[in-house]
Parts: C-alpha cells; sequence; structure tokens
C-alpha cells in the first residue's frame, strides 16, 4: 500500500489532515480515489441532495492600478487611453441590471488606484446601500484595503469599520493568489500585500463582524509545499476567527500576462486533485467553490464530485480573468442544468451562504430526475469526464 493510500484510509478517524499529508496526496494520490474521499467528506457536511450557486456580478470599478503583477492582464496605467474609473451613475446602471437579472449581490473591485480618494470609496459605498438597499456589497480585496491603510494612515481595523459603517457587507479573497512570500516576490511585490497582510485584513475583518472568503489562485510556477502553507494560514485563521464563509481555489490562466509561457499552467487534473485535498484539508472550512470559469463547465460540473458543493457566481460580468483568456460564460439555466446532471438539486443561494432566494429549491426531486434523464449527457459519470478533459 502507498503512503498515499495510506492516508486516505485513515480519514475519518477524528485526526486532521497533516500539512505533509496534504502534500502527499498533492504529489502522489490516486486522482480519482482522492476525490472520491473529498466526496464522502463533502456529503457529510453539506447537504448531499443540493449544489449551490450565486447571481451576482462583477463590477471593477477601476482597471488603473500601481502595481504591475506577472499575473495581472487586466491593469493599466493611469495615463493609459484604457484607462477608466466608473461613476456612480454607472456603477448604479450596472447593479440595477443585476437586480433585473435576479442577481442579489455584487463584487466590487478593482485596480489598487493611487489617486482615489477615501472619501470616494465611502461616499460610493454609502451611494449602492442608499439607492440599492437589497443589493449585497461584497467588495475589497485585501491589497487594496492595505493601500488605503496606507493611504490614509490609520490603522487597518480603523480602516475596515469606516468601510463598514459606509456600506462594506463582506470582503472577497482576492490578492490572495498563493500565500507564500516566495512566490509572491517573484510574482509581483511584496510591497502590494506579503503573505501576513492578507491574514490580518481578513482577521481584523472577523473581529469586526463582516465574513470574507478565501480563495487561492494557483499554477503559477509554485511548489506543492507553497500550496500547502497556504492552506495552512488559512487553516489556522479559520480556527482563530471562523470568518471564513467558504474557500475558493482556481488556476492561473496566462494569456497576456507578464508569465506567459513561462511557467506550466494548471490543467484539469492538477485543478480537481488541488480542489479535492483542499475539501479534506478544512475541516473548519463548510463551503468549497468548484471554478467553472477558469476550467470550463464540463469540469466545474465533475468539481461536484470532488469536494465543491457550490458553482460560485454565473458572473453576469467578469473582467479580470477574462483578460488573461478564460472566456467561460454561464447564465442561470445552464448552471442549473449542469448541477442537475450532475445529480444534485440546484439552489440560488445568497452572497454568505445564509439562505437561499425565494423559490431556489422550486425544482425538486423528481423535476431534477427528469432534467437528468432528458439531458444530452445521460447518467452523469464523474470518472468518464475526468479521463476526457484532464
Amino acid at each position: 500500500m502507498s503512503r498515499a493510500e495510506e492516508i486516505l484510509d485513515g480519514l475519518g478517524g477524528g485526526a486532521r489532515l497533516s500539512g505533509g499529508d496534504a502534500e502527499t496526496l498533492l504529489r502522489e494520490g490516486d486522482l480519482l480515489d482522492v476525490g472520491l474521499a473529498a466526496d464522502r467528506v463533502r456529503r457529510s457536511r453539506n447537504d448531499p441532495r443540493i449544489a449551490t450557486y450565486l447571481i451576482d456580478r462583477n463590477i471593477n470599478y477601476t482597471n488603473v492600478c500601481i502595481y504591475r503583477c506577472q499575473f495581472c492582464a487586466f491593469y493599466r496605467d493611469a495615463k493609459s487611453s484604457e484607462a477608466y474609473v466608473l461613476s456612480k451613475d454607472e456603477i448604479g446602471a450596472k447593479i440595477r441590471e443585476t437586480l433585473d437579472l435576479g442577481g442579489t449581490g455584487i463584487l466590487l473591485q478593482g485596480g489598487v488606484h493611487a489617486e482615489l480618494p477615501f472619501a470616494w470609496y465611502e461616499e460610493t459605498f454609502r451611494f449602492i446601500r442608499r439607492e440599492f438597499p437589497r443589493i449585497h456589497l461584497h467588495a475589497l480585496s485585501a491589497p487594496e484595503i492595505y493601500f488605503l491603510v496606507k493611504l490614509t494612515r490609520m490603522p487597518l481595523r480603523e480602516v475596515i469599520s469606516r468601510l463598514k459603517d459606509a456600506g462594506l457587507q463582506s470582503i472577497p479573497g482576492g490578492g490572495a493568489e498563493i500565500l507564500d512570500d516566495v512566490v509572491r516576490k517573484r510574482i509581483w511585490s511584496l510591497t502590494k500585500a506579503p503573505e501576513e497582510v492578507w491574514i490580518d485584513v481578513h482577521r481584523q475583518a472577523h473581529f469586526l463582524g463582516l465574513r470574507t472568503t478565501a480563495t487561492m489562485m494557483f499554477g503559477v510556477g509554485e511548489s506543492l509545499a507553497s500550496r500547502v502553507h497556504h492552506f495552512r494560514l488559512i487553516r489556522e485563521l479559520q480556527d482563530e476567527t471562523a470568518g471564513f464563509t467558504a474557500f475558493i481555489p482556481w488556476t492561473f490562466q496566462e494569456e497576456n500576462t507578464a508569465l506567459d509561457g513561462k511557467v506550466a499552467i494548471s490543467g484539469g487534473d492538477d485543478y480537481l486533485r488541488t480542489l479535492a485535498v483542499s475539501r479534506l484539508f478544512f475541516d473548519n472550512i463548510v463551503h468549497i467553490q468548484g471554478s467553472w470559469v477558469t476550467q470550463g463547465s464540463r469540469i466545474g460540473q465533475v468539481s461536484l464530485s470532488f469536494g465543491a458543493d457550490d458553482l460560485g457566481s454565473i458572473m453576469i460580468e467578469e473582467n479580470v480573468v477574462a483578460a488573461a483568456g478564460a472566456r467561460n460564460r454561464m447564465d442561470r439555466e445552464e448552471m442549473e442544468r449542469i448541477i442537475a446532471e450532475a445529480g444534485y438539486v440546484p439552489a440560488q443561494r445568497m452572497t454568505l451562504y445564509d439562505g437561499c432566494t425565494e423559490g431556489c429549491c422550486r425544482e425538486g426531486v423528481e423535476s431534477l430526475k427528469l432534467k437528468v434523464e432528458s439531458s444530452k449527457l445521460g447518467t452523469f459519470d464523474p470518472e468518464h469526464l475526468v479521463r476526457a478533459e484532464t
């Protein structure tokens, strides 16, 4: 019996998966065996009948950024003819369209724009909360917040508290990439947000009662040990605060970036293995999100058999990953179809996983059965798809 098989056989005894064992599973675990183990954990921790999704919109309020991250194809210099900052009217129009399409939240993020004053963020958040009280404001990455600390010279907790008072309701996990300063120094400037800064932004947000998500963008030439280091930092903070709603891993997209052709990017096999090991490692995070945006709808569908209980947003709008070549698109009907074909009842959730929208489970088991039977795929076979796609 291999060491990876011994690790999988030992799961369920109450002991946590160690960092060393997680690295072993990433390196040599059989893909389907690791996936089956992750699926068992997923079904024990989440409703085994349901897979959730979100309808929201990524609103990138500016593409101007003072940093030059090698993995980013979205940023522009302030003097570029393509540089922009959205007005309140433009942001409002995007939110109205989101609500009209059944959306319940927005993810408001941008580049790190040196010329936007702190008041711009407070005024924009107040505008959104005043004009659109039904929309959930999930906004600003750790690097954006860290820059506001440097800009205002206020303590981190005060910056977050003032943003919360202005209308901020939760913080996304953007800017995590790989939480290992050795990797971060190679792919971006450490002045943007060292690993401990990212962690502390989320720590202070949790202490102030804000929930956040934890993310990981991998496949930038990092070692497996770096991925596990990333896992460990997040699990330790979750032990401390219990503030993360979900863990969301996705793969680096290289087109139009400075890293194009310089790193071995991750494919479906690596993505699914990393997703599954994350489910096994994070015994203190309830929700693990699959990524159809970077991997496509088929691997996104398979992710529901590799530990994911949620497929994230249909993404009415997404600009950052699209600029790097990931142009997969989804609407509500397609999202519900792929979830149903995977054998789950699709349920539209809220941003914080704190409930479903009215009628979200309207289809029921019998309707699900009919949808699966009439689908193009017929009987869902994740093992077949893994062989075909990885």
